[in-house]
């Protein structure tokens, strides 16, 4: 199996391929995984044995939207034929019996479509899997034209695996795909996550040894004002008796995570942490949860059951937002939004004393809410079937 995972920013990318991988070579001894990553932080990972790795040059987020290499001193244009180059060579060595391309039809700036033709050409079975939301329907479909997804979605692959539940949203349904392609679609259920088998090296604050909050935003690159919102309600009321423990992420701003540091060792009820690979560990040990709602913090939460405050990000991008919002309506967590209503200390404040007296998401019996590794697993074994 070879793994195309779209890295440009955060974790989310790679963190979802590394569960699909390790679940799939648990499930059949003697598979092979490769994923190919553009990831700064991929080495930080354990992965399971018969899994592997290629990186391939990274690609930033400028804030205007934009994109530039990430280490190398070249065109962005230089870097995506490079990259392109390394794909195509993975897929024609590696020669792979099933390709999971993550998120986007033809890969960054369209990297993917040489090694989606030459493995069509030798009968490998082409997988697109895709979150439960990808954005707002008026800028998916636009975003999707401009880029030729659709032409490709329809064109290479022989199935679209969404991770998540049909009744909670259907992130292709603005586009009026054709019904033979609808007919590919399969809605597995989120990704379950468990704690790995040996715990972080990582030495947890005291503030572990009590029941705490954890304050976490993923890779941390758009965190800041997460941050700062759950800081400031511990400045603003004194009474917030429940600790909280803030997770900064590797791609936090230098400048922001000092800034950050001098506020929180100021509060006796806030510690923090940098970066900690094994976060699944922290998830089972806290509390609650406070979490910008990216897909994977959102699979963990309900993981591992945990009363959790989702506080999304509304820019460039309503995903985070678009997932708080149904996940709320059903039950499964409750959101605090900037989106329409200001961001105060106070209503930090009165979130997270809330988050105590709030349902858990197990509460609220949705069937086939996590069986989404267990359905990929079948439906990797079923590609595998119609190929021999």
């Amino acid at each position: 199996m070879l793994i195309y995972s779209h890295d440009t920013f955060g974790l989310g990318h790679l963190r979802r391929s590394r569960a699909l991988a390790n679940a799939i070579v648990e499930d059949r001894p003697g598979t092979s995984a490769l994923i190919i990553s553009g990831s700064a932080v991929i080495g930080n990972f354990e992965f399971e044995s018969g899994v592997d790795y290629i990186r391939i040059p990274g690609v930033t987020k400028l804030p205007d939207g934009d994109y530039r290499c990430l280490n190398l001193n070249v065109s962005l244009e230089e870097a995506v034929g490079l990259r392109q180059a390394l794909i195509l060579q993975a897929a024609k060595a590696f020669r792979p019996d099933v390709f999971i391309v993550d998120k986007e039809p033809t890969g960054f700036r369209g990297e993917v479509l040489p090694a989606l033709d030459y493995l069509q050409a030798i009968g490998c079975r082409l997988v697109l899997g895709i979150r439960d939301v990808m954005d707002e329907p008026a800028l998916l479909v636009p975003e999707w034209e401009r880029k030729g997804a659709k032409e490709a979605l329809i064109r290479y692959y022989d199935e679209i695996w969404v991770y998540g539940l049909r009744d909670v949203y259907q992130p292709l349904k603005a586009l009026n795909l054709p019904a033979s392609v609808e007919k590919r679609i399969t809605y597995t259920g989120y990704l379950r996550r468990e704690v790995p088998p040996t715990p972080s090296l990582t030495k947890y604050p005291k503030i572990t040894k009590q029941p705490f909050i954890l304050v976490t935003t993923g890779g941390g690159g758009d965190g800041d004002d997460l941050i700062d919102w759950v800081i400031s309600a511990y400045e603003a009321d004194p009474e917030l008796d429940q600790p909280a423990l803030i997770l900064f992420g590797p791609f936090i701003n230098r400048d922001k995570r000092r800034s950050f540091v001098e506020r929180i060792a100021k509060q006796p009820k806030l510690d923090v942490m940098s970066f900690d690979t094994k976060i699944e560990w922290l998830m089972k040990k806290a509390d609650a949860v406070v979490a910008m709602g990216g897909y994977n913090t959102f699979c963990e939460a309900l993981s591992f059951d945990k009363r959790t405050l989702i506080v999304p990000r509304t820019k460039p991008r309503l995903e985070q937002y678009i997932r708080a919002v149904e996940a709320e309506r059903i039950g499964l967590v409750r959101m605090l939004s900037d989106y329409r209503e200001p961001r105060t200390p106070e209503r930090m404040a009165a979130a997270l004393r809330a988050l105590s007296s709030q349902p858990r998401p197990s509460e609220v019996v949705m069937p086939g809410v996590l069986d989404g590794l267990s359905r990929v697993r079948g439906r990797f074994k079923a590609l595998l079937n119609a190929s021999i």
